[in-house]
């Protein structure tokens, strides 16, 4: 029995995609390790939305090349973003990689391994143009008690500085039929909490449907009985609608959170990023959330140092922060990709300014993230345990507030040893600028 090692890079998105991909190898008899040495097929699926990230892609085909030299590896294979992206130069540069896989052809990746293990060297991408067959096969690695539901590919925004479009095609909206299917499976195997992603979350089904359908799958999601948390993510603030929001405050399943990527908050900047909304719409759109839901958790995330941002405009991103006073917050500094629009701007800003911006942002942050944890202590929450540290005697876990791997944690005591993939009430006592700790009600 072959083993294979797979390694899974970048964003939750792609992690469903490793998740199919696992699963289609396992219906087929392979056997996954998690040992280098001991692999017989490295599968590394890649990530490319920013430099940082395309340098950790390399880095890590790189470290397991070496294991065609000095472990049992016959078959390196690179699929994902990177793939898509430098698919022919990646084979032509690095010799030990065996094999290439486009984003869209995911689902030939037994064949692709069958044809190296007969000497082939191939690149194997298919147009951007439907979906990749993955049969319902899926493997989770999440530790299984949360999941992502991936409801759609691609994207149509054309952001200047984006990529993905070139990466993954036009956005295409998989049926909601198939994506029930999926939910119930995931439940059915003990996924308590999941969590809606796509490229944009917010025009699901307009492609399929003819019209925007995300509230309709959502409350499909509600009914099943073995879910208890759904969370929705990725979702472009111009694309919020109203039956979108009334859903969200009717059913209690559905976490009062969202993740709204503004990028930036200046008219000008948000222009030429070809984004599309101005600085009003973003405060009236937060202020309408907040007045139908005054529990909500808001998260964005935001880019700096874009081609042509002036120290005034980096002033104005810091007030809308500081007046916004967004729940969570992270910051991207503008990565320059060659095939996008903004590449070609006047005015890139250096490095260093960027960073420097960066870090004035995420400070301000820290103290509003702060101040609103410190809001916390006293009151009660219900909480996803995620695990225990037996060292510390201490448990870990989640609140409504907080997506899995990007947020912050509850750390609280027990002495009725809760199991992992449950929920318990917590009283908040301590605060820190992005985790909470309290005691088990």
């Amino acid at each position: 029995m072959k083993k294979v090692l797979f390694i899974s890079l970048g964003c939750d998105k792609n992690l469903v995609d490793s998740e199919h991909m696992i699963g289609n190898l396992v219906s087929r008899g392979y056997e996954m390790t998690n040992e280098e040495d001991q692999a017989d097929i490295i599968v590394i699926n890649t990530c490319s939305f920013i430099h940082d990230a395309q340098d950790e892609s390399v880095q890590n085909i790189l470290e397991m090349a070496e294991y065609k030299k000095s472990g049992s590896c016959r078959a390196l294979i690179v699929t994902g973003c990177l793939a898509e992206l430098f698919g022919d130069d990646i084979l032509k540069e690095l010799d030990e990689v065996d094999a290439v896989i486009g984003t869209n052809s995911i689902d030939e990746l037994p064949d692709v391994i069958e044809k190296v293990y007969e000497g082939k060297r191939l690149v194997v991408k298919k147009e951007l143009k439907g979906l990749p067959k993955t049969d319902g096969k899926r493997t989770m690695v999440t530790g299984g008690h949360f999941e992502y539901l991936k409801i759609a590919e691609g994207c149509n925004k054309r952001c200047t500085y984006c990529i993905i479009p070139y990466l993954r095609g036009n956005y295409r909206s998989v049926p909601m039929e198939e994506l029930l299917k999926e939910a119930e499976t995931l439940a059915k195997n003990g996924v308590r909490e999941l969590n809606i992603v796509a490229q944009e979350t917010t025009v699901y089904g307009i492609d399929l449907y003819g019209e925007k359908m995300l509230h309709v799958l959502l409350r499909k999601l509600c009914e099943i009985e073995e879910l208890h948390w759904i969370r929705v993510l990725y979702c472009y603030p111009e694309e919020i609608y109203p039956e979108l929001i009334k859903t969200m405050k009717e059913q209690p399943k559905i976490c009062k959170y969202l993740d709204l990527p503004i990028q930036h908050c200046s008219d000008e900047i948000l222009k030429k990023m070809g984004r599309k909304t101005t600085k009003d719409d973003l405060v009236n759109i937060i202020a309408e959330l907040r007045k139908q839901m005054p529990d909500i958790i808001l998260r964005t995330t935001l880019i700096t140092g874009f081609p042509g941002e002036t120290e005034k405009q980096h002033r104005e991103l810091l007030e809308f922060v500081e007046e916004m006073k967004f729940d969570r917050l992270g910051v991207f500094t503008y990565s320059r990709q060659d095939k996008t629009l903004a590449a070609k701007f006047d005015g890139q800003v250096d490095e260093e300014i960027k960073e420097a911006r960066k870090e004035e942002i995420m400070l301000l942050q820290q103290g509003i993230s702060l101040s609103k944890n410190q809001d916390r202590v006293g009151k009660d929450l219900e909480v996803f345990v995620e695990g225990y540290y037996p060292d510390d005697n201490i448990y870990v876990g989640r609140s409504y507030g907080d997506a899995p791997d990007i947020d912050g944690y509850v750390f609280f005591k027990s002495y009725s040893n809760p199991d992992s993939g449950s929920f318990v009430n917590i009283r908040i006592t301590e605060a820190s600028e992005y985790d909470i700790a309290g005691e088990m009600i």
